[in-house]
């Protein structure tokens, strides 16, 4: 039998939503095997991140070594990495494995606005990550934070599209859940995403789910990508499959705690 593995590189959360539980829960779910490198960890729950614990960057190369040096991998997906030092040690161990299939959710601010992701990291993601990434899959407000406008509509994120395909990265997904988002990216209750590809966009259209049970979407949405790219599909199918499973897992979310609830990506086997 053939054993599809992706990695994930990023944080962990205490409060079992997003992170690096996100991503493991998500390739288990659709059939592959997960292997991590665990960046951060974070003391968290529903209401927030309370405190962030840096993983020294010498000890991120070490876990990346002994995975590709043994298991190896077809796809990696990366999430939050907390400062310069652990984007440049990510960044060398791409290359060092000449590992192609990259897929990145610039992860910067939680959803109590914790910041994620350092000032002076932001400028290393740009210019050394995404030129090694295949896709890079930021909401809107990190599309923002990353081009220096406000996005308000469809335009507004294909111009953000068409600015971060510039730094080198082959494809970028700008996501359109975020409520602050203007009618047209919202039509007849439908969320809509914008591919790109640096020569023709790609509108990836799904059902709008009215609920604040959506921490980890953007973990889980990148994961599913990866898995699906790592069992051979193409972008865009990956990417339409990795949103019908968003949707599914956000239909079936669960609220373990008093703040925001998070996705339930095992559907009808977990909380039936």
């Amino acid at each position: 039998m053939h054993v599809y593995k992706v990695l994930t590189i990023a944080g962990s959360d205490s409060g079992g939503g997003a992170g690096i539980q996100a991503d493991i829960k998500t390739i288990t779910a659709l059939g592959g095997y997960a292997t991590s490198v665990i960046t951060a960890l974070t003391a968290q729950n529903t209401l927030g991140v309370h405190s962030i614990f840096e993983i020294p960057a010498q000890f991120v190369g070490q876990q990346f070594d002994a995975i590709m040096t043994d298991i190896g991998t077809d796809a990696v997906k990366i999430g939050m990495l907390v400062n310069k030092e652990i984007v440049e040690i990510v960044c060398s161990k791409i290359r060092e494995y000449n590992i192609k299939c990259v897929v990145v959710d610039p992860a910067m601010l939680s959803k109590n606005e914790k910041r994620l992701l350092s000032a002076d990291a932001i400028n290393e993601l740009t210019s050394k990550l995404f030129p090694l990434s295949y896709l890079v899959t930021p909401n809107i407000p990190e599309a923002e934070c990353m081009c220096g406008f406000k996005i308000k509509n469809i335009t507004g994120a294909e111009k953000a599209a068409k600015t971060i395909y510039q730094s080198g990265v082959l494809n970028v997904l700008i996501k359109g859940g975020h409520a602050e988002l203007s009618s047209d990216m919202r039509k007849k209750n439908t969320i809509i995403d914008v591919l790109y590809n640096g020569k023709s966009f790609e509108y990836i259209e799904d059902e709008y789910i009215p609920t604040k049970n959506t921490h980890g979407s953007g973990c889980t949405y990148a994961s599913a990508i990866a898995t699906f790219l790592a069992k051979g599909s193409q972008l865009k199918d990956a990417v339409l499959q990795a949103r019908k499973f968003v949707t599914n897992s956000i239909k079936k979310s669960v609220c373990p705690g008093k703040g925001y609830g998070t996705l339930n990506q095992f559907n009808d086997i977990l909380f039936p």
